[in-house]
């Protein structure tokens, strides 16, 4: 009877422990065609989509990527990496993530406040001086670039930053005078070949003037790229050394860099260009076709600048899925993740919420997917694409290169909905 009462206890242990890792799997697992979830004949449909896509010169490649509960039940490489030099895209390829670079930003400032290292809502002048005074852009000259500002009402705090409601905009759009100012001080758009630092970058936004206040709209732009500057003053650590140390290494992202080294730079796919009614051709934008292995590879870019495979970013989605870990790495507490997801600015753009990280599919965006309530999504402005969905117990990623006009096809959701239409 001891050894009975001894061992009763010990079982519950081991059964509550395999519960917890099967609830929270650590490692992928090949299931391709195997999986009961999934109509495997269904599943097929985005064999034959995409390879058709790839056969009327549509599209250039695309790896997809489906697991659920840590099951990788469907990843397939379509077209090719250089399809001037008839060479295969595969599996392992090497694609620009661009704005993918941001949840991962996101991640490493949320970890520092887990150490307790920072607030969300401090100011983010206690950390970076050249933020004390933000200002305001009241008018523009076209002329001369000249413009005039007013202080702004409250200071930027790292909430706005992660959130994009800091009144920081990108420089890329010719009908906004962000561009010639950005322009002027010398603020690169998304990358650069030039010897320049996030440090210096950030500077230079600081002394730029905002859109508008802190907090009231949502304007997508360089924030998170100060948040990258943030993490090396507080962590006292280089970005592209924090990333790896405290990220990438953990959950086993082999594969991903803000400069890819020479002996993977051959797994890097081609950039393309597509336009209606065009033909496919190499991206003629020398920045956005060589930064990954090229120029001074001084600018850590941690808003657009990460370069990496399908499967490592996958890593990095069910690490988010499971709560925070994977990998048998704790990244981020169970909390801190229910924090990322949940809307953060109300109704600042529109049906569809943004937690601190990514898109928030709340109720009233429903009508306009299939996925779930409380679905996650983010990509990048090369085609990447990834969606994480909670309720389904499913991760879904795209990776494709190409610069679209409107024309183009949305190869994204017709991905997602490849992928939903094959549930049991």
């Amino acid at each position: 009877m001891k050894r009975i009462y001894f061992f009763i206890p010990l079982l519950v242990l081991t059964c509550s422990i395999m519960a917890k890792n099967d609830a929270h799997p650590q490692k992928f697992k090949h299931s391709e065609g195997k999986s009961v979830a999934f109509d495997a004949e269904r599943l097929t449909r985005i064999d034959s989509v995409f390879q058709d896509l790839v056969r009327r010169g549509e599209i250039p490649h695309a790896v997809t990527f489906v697991a659920h509960h840590g099951n990788i039940v469907h990843f397939k490489a379509f077209g090719w990496r250089d399809k001037e030099k008839e060479i295969p895209c595969q599996r392992d390829d090497i694609f620009r993530m661009a704005s993918q670079t941001k949840a991962i930003t996101a991640t490493g400032v949320l970890m520092l406040m887990e150490e307790g290292k920072i607030l969300l809502d401090d100011p983010v002048k206690k950390y970076i001086p050249a933020f004390a005074h933000p200002q305001v852009l009241v008018s523009f000259n076209e002329k001369d670039s000249s413009y005039t500002t007013r202080p702004a009402n409250k200071d930027i705090t790292i909430r706005h930053l992660l959130t994009h409601t800091s009144g920081i905009s990108y420089g890329t759009d010719p009908n906004n005078p962000m561009m010639k100012i950005f322009a002027k001080k010398g603020i690169p758009p998304l990358n650069s070949l030039n010897p320049i630092t996030l440090k210096e970058v950030v500077e230079k936004l600081a002394s730029c003037p905002l859109e508008h206040d802190p907090g009231e709209k949502f304007t997508y732009g360089m924030s998170v790229d100060v948040l990258g500057y943030l993490i090396e003053v507080v962590s006292k650590m280089p970005v592209d050394q924090y990333f790896k140390e405290k990220i990438f290494e953990p959950l086993g992202m082999n594969d991903t860099y803000f400069y890819v080294p020479k002996e993977k730079q051959n797994r890097i796919v081609t950039l393309y260009q597509k336009e209606q009614n065009k033909a496919l051709q190499p991206s003629s934008n020398v920045l956005y076709q060589t930064f990954p292995y090229s120029g001074a590879q001084t600018l850590f870019s941690t808003g657009a600048g990460l370069s990496g495979t399908v499967e490592d970013y996958a890593k990095f989605c069910q690490m988010i899925l499971n709560g925070g870990e994977f990998n048998g790495k704790r990244i981020l507490g169970r909390k801190t993740v229910e924090l990322m997801r949940r809307n953060q600015v109300n109704d600042l753009r529109g049906e569809i919420g943004f937690g601190l990280a990514f898109d928030d599919f709340r109720p009233q965006y429903l009508h306009l997917t299939m996925a779930s309530e409380g679905s996650l999504r983010w990509g990048g402005m090369f085609g990447t694409d990834y969606l994480i969905d909670p309720k389904e117990d499913l991760i879904m990623l795209f990776y494709i290169n190409w610069q679209t006009d409107n024309s183009v096809t949305d190869v994204k959701v017709l991905f997602h909905n490849l992928v939903y239409q094959a549930l049991k």
